[in-house]
């Protein structure tokens, strides 16, 4: 069996910061990101979705924790297609539009261009200190499949390369009947990473919680059941606490994934309060068991 990594989608949400999981002497960033650094092996930065890291806050990251410790990224929105704040946008990058939210259309190439090549570059020093895991590109539910969004995956894993991309794909098309087999089986071709999700069923946005690994990277991402998964408020649509009967019905099945890849990677993404890192924690104990 390959090795199995677990942790959470975020170490600095506030709810978590106001539930009472950090202790008292956590009182600063680095304070924090070294006690969660203790207790998990790898942890998921979401922040890097909604504006691009910078190369100064990547190296805090790399040198604020331990030898081994992994860093998934996830992509920031405007290279997975969705609408992007352009105050997000580096500065001397913005278009000059009255838009709030532009799309990679909305650039002109060279821009489009220099936004990649900067989010990339800025990840250099967690590559320098050998913390960067995964570049996580989870794309919009309206990127079905298709010929050109195919294609798409394959121009992503190329402009990363060095650097290894994973993707969340949440339109429903992809799996729907012989779909499915032709989806896996693409990725596999390509050695290209699936990411595995958990998620509510019987929604527009759903996609059923298929388990497969294409490479010898897996990674399963762990949404919650929220009743009000369709809530703009983002801590009701995360806020869902896995029972302990729950995670003892998914430990063998992340095993038998574990089982078709080097490593597996699996992310509590249920981000409300300490929820996220509870489950976490419990599942590391049903794993080991």
């Amino acid at each position: 069996m390959g090795s199995i990594a677990v942790g959470t989608a975020s170490w600095t949400d506030r709810t978590l910061l106001d539930s009472g999981w950090y202790p008292q002497t956590a009182t600063t960033p680095e304070k924090r990101l070294a006690y969660y650094a203790r207790q998990f092996p790898v942890v998921e930065v979401d922040s890097t979705y909604y504006g691009p890291p910078a190369e100064q806050t990547t190296r805090l990251w790399a040198e604020r924790t331990p030898a081994g410790f992994t860093f998934n990224i996830k992509a920031f929105s405007l290279l997975t297609g969705h609408p992007t704040k352009v105050s997000a946008i580096y500065k001397d990058l913005r278009p000059d539009t009255e838009k709030k939210n532009v799309y990679p259309d909305d650039l002109t190439p060279q821009t489009y261009e220099e936004i990649w090549t900067r989010f990339l570059s800025a990840l250099d020093p967690l590559v320098a200190a050998g913390k960067l895991g995964a570049v996580l590109f989870q794309f919009p539910p309206w990127f079905g499949i298709r010929k050109s969004n195919k294609e798409y995956l394959l121009e992503v894993a190329a402009r990363c390369k060095p650097l290894r991309p994973v993707f969340e794909l949440r339109n429903a098309s992809w799996f729907d009947g012989a779909n499915a087999n032709e989806t896996l089986d693409f990725l596999r071709a390509h050695k290209l990473a699936f990411v595995s999700v958990d998620m509510p069923q019987g929604h527009k946005s759903s996609v059923p919680p298929v388990l497969a690994a294409t490479a010898d990277l897996a990674v399963v991402r762990f949404h919650g059941h929220s009743e009000k998964w369709t809530s703009k408020d983002i801590h009701e649509k995360f806020g869902y606490r896995y029972s302990d009967a729950e995670l003892r019905e998914w430990a063998p099945r992340l095993r038998e994934l574990a089982d078709e890849a080097e490593h597996t990677q699996v992310f509590m993404n249920n981000c409300y309060a300490d929820y996220a890192q509870r489950n976490a924690s419990k599942l590391i104990d049903l794993l080991g068991d």
